[in-house]
């Protein structure tokens, strides 16, 4: 499922090709115990996407 808003959103990740920081990723997306970032630098006009992956400890709430 794909989110517009969500709690933290990274920013200045740097360009996988030419190391320029990029303001905020295009596109996230959540969903499986995982969040996908598509990255798109200006600069170099390069594209990439990064993921992060989280155990099922870190899933569950802490309270209900």
């Amino acid at each position: 499922m794909a989110r517009q808003d969500f709690g933290f959103m990274p920013r200045e990740n740097p360009c996988a090709q030419c190391g320029k920081p990029i303001a905020r990723p295009d596109w996230v997306e959540q969903g499986d115990g995982r969040t996908s970032y598509l990255w798109n630098c200006r600069a170099c006009d390069y594209r990439f996407e990064a993921v992060a992956i989280y155990d099922d400890a870190q899933l569950t709430p802490l309270a209900a």
